[in-house]
Formats: structure tokens, sequence, C-alpha cells
């Protein structure tokens, strides 16, 4: 465990702000940004007490994997990745939604359908469908960007009706989640996946659109393993998964879903043990390249070094 990244606290010259999200440690400098992906892990909008290792090296190099094969779609905030976890970018002035593209009924959306929603996002459902079935089109279904505590669904009316997302701007923003959502179903149907849903997040630098935070991790989009899913379906039974859902149903059962009152349960080393190895299958399953570790040993060093050298 002592390898593994709960948190950085680095001061730089010339550093600007500091801001520490759910799993992310974000320096800031006048134009640029330094982000640290840590191993912290959340979910339902909570981080839970251990950090898994190698997780952030998993997250940052899927990301700028996916970001790279993606630049011909958006131009994106990556301009050079100097350490396993680390990435420095632009400074952009994020959108304050998430937009969230599925092609099937899975997770959130299917916890909605199941207690009765036929709209999500205002954008509405046909009857009769069951648990992980294919959509008939991928929907859009958008969240607020919470600071802190809960995102939230919102539709497309409510951002443009609130001002959130400027009309003009949100139309891009559905443009560029469809063609990013298609290359990514290109890509992992090549390794044998399904890409299930996803999130995006867009930002403005210098009045120009990119798309900024991580693309096509295990954090941000679900996967399915193609081999199996039509029997499984059919059979009623569950499909096997690559992403983060399985630590969602592990805390479900352990009586937590990040409701008030509710308190996150201990987390065993074979529990920590067992994320580590499905974010490394990940990897290695949705990049076709061998995970090699990151020698961990003066971490900290070698972060706070490869920040120092790029900034």
């Amino acid at each position: 465990m002592n390898t593994a990244i709960k948190e950085t606290n680095f001061e730089f010259t010339n550093q600007t702000g500091f801001y520490k999200g759910k799993v992310r440690d974000v320096y800031m400098f006048e134009d640029k940004i330094a982000v640290v992906a840590s191993d912290r892990i959340s979910a339902f909008d909570v981080v839970l007490p251990l950090p898994i290792p190698f997780k952030g090296q998993v997250l940052n190099q899927i990301a700028a994997k996916f970001l790279k094969a993606t630049a011909d779609i958006v131009p994106n905030w990556v301009t050079s990745t100097p350490d396993p976890n680390v990435t420095i970018g632009k400074k952009c002035e994020p959108f304050k939604v998430e937009m969230v593209i599925r092609g099937y009924l899975a997770g959130h959306a299917w916890r909605e359908y199941r207690d009765g929603k036929r709209s999500i996002c205002g954008v509405s459902l046909p009857e009769g469908l069951k648990e992980n079935d294919k959509l008939p089109v991928p929907i859009i279904t958008p969240t607020t960007k919470a600071d802190e505590g809960h995102d939230e669904d919102i539709s497309r009316e409510d951002i443009l009706a609130k001002g959130i997302v400027s009309a003009e701007d949100y139309a891009v923003l559905e443009k560029y989640t469809r063609a990013l959502f298609q290359r990514g179903t290109e890509i992992a149907a090549e390794m044998g996946l399904i890409l299930v849903d996803t999130k995006y997040e867009f930002g403005k630098y210098q009045g120009e659109i990119y798309l900024i935070d991580e693309v096509h991790t295990p954090d941000s989009s679900r996967y399915f393993y193609a081999d199996g899913y039509e029997a499984n379906q059919e059979a009623n039974q569950a499909q096997k998964q690559l992403s983060k859902e399985f630590v969602r149903q592990w805390l479900i059962a352990n009586n937590f879903q990040g409701k008030e009152g509710q308190s996150v349960p201990n987390m065993p080393n074979k529990i920590v043990n067992d994320i580590s190895e499905r974010y490394i299958e990940l990897y290695e399953k949705i990049t076709g390249e061998a995970f090699i570790k990151a020698d961990n040993t003066n971490m900290m060093d070698r972060i706070k070094k490869s920040i120092e050298e790029n900034i």
C-alpha cells in the first residue's frame, strides 16, 4: 500500500493555484496545468478510504493513448505526459456539464429505468428493455459538473434555459460527443470489447473548444466483453465487464450508495488488490499492450521532478 499515491502536496515556483479532485491533483500555472493522476478511487461521488496501487498510472496512460487517437476529431488539452502519473496541458475553462453518452441500458440509467422512469435527461426510452440491452441509438444524458457532492442529471433543454452552455457551443459538444463515442466504439470492437457508456468533458482555451480530462478510461467508461454478450442477454445473465461497476456493486452489497447516514465499508486488502488487477486487466485489454508497472520507490520525488522540468 505504501506504493499507492493517496495525495500530493507539492509547491512549485510560479504556481497560481491548486485543485484536488476526486482522483486528480491539479497544479495551476499561468496558462498551463499539471495533473497528477493519484490512486484514489471514488464511487457514488465519494472518495473511498484506500488508494488502489497503479490505478493512477492506468488512467493516465489510457487517457494519453485515447486523447492522441481522437485528436483528429477534436483538439485536446494535452501538451506532454512526462511521467506515468502526470499530464501537462493547456489551462482550459471547463464547461459546467459532463457529456454522458450511452449505447446500452446499464448502470445508473438501468437503475432509473428499473425504478419506472422512461425519460432520462429529457430523452425518452422505449418500454420492454432489460438491463444491458443495446439502445436503439446512443443517447446523450448530461450531468451537471458539481464542485462538491453529487453530479446530477440534467436535460439539454435545462442546460440551454439556465444558460449553462450556449446553444451554439452545446451543438458542438453534442457533435464531438457522438463522434468520439463512435471512435471509441470502433477501437473497443477491435479489442473484443463493447464500449457501453462513457463521459466526455470539454473546456475553452483562447475561444476554442477543447476535449479535457480523461477519455475512455475505466473511471469514465464502462466496457463489456463482446464474446458472450448476446448469450448472456438471452439467458438473463450478468455481463462480464471492465469498469468501476463491480466496485459499486460491492459497495451496494455492503449497504453503501453514498446516501445520507451511510458509512463507507472497510475495504479488505483482497478487494483493494482485486480492484488494482481489474484496472491493469482493462489497460492491457483495451490497449493491447502489456502494462509495465512504474518504479514507485521514490514516486513523490519522481512526480515532482517531472512537473518541474516540463512547466
